[in-house]
């Protein structure tokens, strides 16, 4: 579980919805230093990563979640 003391030991906290990113900058208290975001956000296509439960597209999720996670590989590499 994500707690309020994590933002000071992280430089990214990556969530899969919006949903997501609401539940923790509130159990933050904010993100003034912009390291809360989605995880497609890395991608040149921001978007909320599928929900399973209810579409049922396995192979789609992991497509996205596999895209997400390369670029901010990306990222850390060429930051």
């Amino acid at each position: 579980q994500l707690r309020r003391d994590d933002y000071e030991k992280f430089d990214y906290i990556i969530g899969m919805e919006n949903l997501n990113l609401s539940y923790m900058n509130r159990i933050l208290g904010g993100d003034p230093e912009g390291k809360v975001s989605l995880l497609m956000d890395f991608t040149t296509h921001p978007e909320d990563i599928d929900d399973t439960w209810y579409t049922g597209d396995f192979g789609g999720v992991y497509k996205q979640i596999k895209e997400g996670c390369e670029a901010l590989l990306n990222k850390c590499i060429n930051d």
